[in-house]
């Protein structure tokens, strides 16, 4: 059962602890999220993945699209496994046979009587499908499209994760490993920033509903406390110059709520000087943190960022995505693959992905080309990258006003009926803007993989840009290839020719 290793990091300088305990492989990935990167991370043993430095979310889908073995195990940069980790691991991955995902356990050394900070890094013992030491199958990873990049902190992205791969189906089980989570140095306003997290449960209710808490295992918190303590304080303040007795008693609800959230973490803890006060101001202003936090939480969030399943078609425009434009070609000796395609396509192939091709061929309608030579065109191209699904092309002008032309939507519609599935469920890779309309007009999820002639302000509306066909199937999900090339299709030299009509799909082999 082979697995990698994905350890995300901000730089900290406990990563050297984390590779040092794990031992140097191939097997590990350490993507380095940092912000500013002018200086070398200083890592040896593992492969470095630059990040793309907007958060642990997308640091690890990163991580992991760049896997290609069974399982992904993620580790935090702040952890250290114990000696003998990787076989209690390797004993974890064989017991989790069809389970989704296996969760190593975390221990965090604290003394009797915690602070409040201790004690906020101990509850990570109890959390359920924390991320400091979770290995997941890769195949439920892309079956989810991994982790979602609109929660922006260390905080409910893996619990959004556990709850689609159980809602996919799949199990998520315990095992015997575990790590151990050293607490950190924190400032006194720790807890102040921790209240971010609000506006990450408003968005974890969006997505699972009210029950979202009890199938995730996440306790209910203080919020309607906080939220009742801070419209008491606010309320207190209004109500002053108008009415006295109103505002006193308004204060006075705000002061016992304060009272009692500051007693409520001062009493567990060890009562020293400096945590009794640190705890008194925090919990003066914690509840207006989270429930300014909350409100920013209510305003909305983008669907940018958001995950997407592995999808169940991919489509490919032709000209400058699969082969080198040549305009108005009609002669299948010019035809050349572009660097990559065949590497692409054999990729999906070997992950039983059906593909397809959508092209503008308005030389028909202009006159430069026949049907005739349209196909002869893709039978080369077949010859030469194997096997292509449905080729459907628009024989029309700009100005025929058909439904096929990109950014009309039918040529995709026509393919992925012909596929069996449906527009939603494909991705569309092609070169300009028109590719990219094409595709959202279907309901497809377009990446555009820029080339010398697609204008700049194409790329900046595309929603997803790749430099090249292998980075758009990571995008996608899809598991990189085997370190050594596959050989070229047996059957590529054996494709019969296409024999399609303008407005049809072409046969394939």
């Amino acid at each position: 059962m082979s697995y990698e290793i994905v350890i995300p990091t901000s730089g900290r300088a406990s990563l050297a602890a984390v590779l040092d305990a794990i031992g140097p492989g191939d097997d590990v990935i350490v993507v380095d999220d940092r912000r500013d990167r002018s200086h070398p991370l200083p890592v040896s043993g593992a492969r470095v993945l630059a990040g793309p430095a907007r958060g642990p979310a997308a640091a690890r889908n990163a991580g992991w699209r760049a896997t290609r073995s069974d399982w992904v195990v993620f580790l935090d940069d702040d952890v250290v496994p114990p000696p003998g980790w990787r076989e209690a691991l390797a004993g974890d991955l064989a017991a989790a046979r069809d389970a989704g995902a296996t969760q190593g356990r975390i221990v965090v050394p604290v003394g009797p009587r915690p602070t409040d900070w201790e004690r906020n890094v101990a509850g990570l013992q109890d959390a359920q499908w924390a991320t400091a030491d979770m290995a997941y199958r890769r195949e439920a990873l892309a079956a989810v499209g991994g982790f979602d990049e609109r929660f922006p902190r260390a905080y409910r992205e893996d619990a959004d994760l556990g709850l689609r791969v159980v809602e996919a189906g799949w199990t998520i089980v315990r095992g015997v490993r575990y790590v151990v989570h050293p607490v950190g140095e924190a400032p006194a306003s720790i807890s102040l920033r921790k209240q971010a997290g609000n506006a990450d449960d408003v968005l974890m209710h969006r997505l699972h509903g009210p029950g979202w808490r009890a199938r995730a295992g996440v306790p209910k918190g203080r919020r309607p406390r906080h939220l009742a303590i801070a419209a008491a304080g606010v309320g207190a303040l209004a109500a002053a110059p108008l009415h006295r007795r109103l505002a006193g008693a308004l204060g006075a609800a705000w002061l016992a709520g304060t009272a009692e959230l500051a007693w409520a973490r001062i009493k567990p803890g060890p009562r020293t000087g400096r945590e009794v006060a640190t705890m008194t101001w925090t919990s003066g202003a914690m509840p207006f943190f989270a429930t300014g936090w909350w409100l920013r939480g209510l305003l909305g969030v983008s669907d940018e960022g958001a995950p997407h399943p592995l999808p169940k078609a991919v489509l490919f425009d032709r000209d400058d995505t699969l082969i080198v434009d040549v305009p108005y070609n009609g002669d299948p000796e010019r035809v050349e693959p572009v660097p990559g395609a065949h590497a692409a396509l054999e990729r999906l192939r070997a992950a039983n992905v059906p593909i397809g091709v959508v092209s503008n061929q308005s030389g028909i309608a202009r006159g430069l080309l026949t049907p005739d030579d349209v196909i002869a065109v893709h039978g080369r191209m077949q010859a030469l990258l194997g096997p292509l699904g449905p080729l459907e092309y628009c024989p029309h002008g700009p100005d025929d006003g058909c439904a096929c032309r990109k950014p009309a939507p039918g040529l995709i519609e026509r393919a992925a009926a012909r596929l069996g599935v449906a527009p939603s469920d494909c991705a569309v890779i092609g070169d300009i803007g028109s590719d990219v309309e094409a595709a959202l007009a279907a309901g497809a999820r377009p990446i555009l993989v820029p080339t010398a002639r697609t204008r700049p302000e194409e790329v900046a509306a595309a929603p997803e840009v790749a430099g090249d066909l292998a980075e758009a199937l990571d995008r996608l999900g899809f598991a990189p290839p085997p370190a050594a090339d596959r050989s070229p299709v047996a059957s590529a030299g054996s494709t019969r020719p296409v024999d399609a009509r303008p407005g049809e799909i072409g046969a394939v082999a």
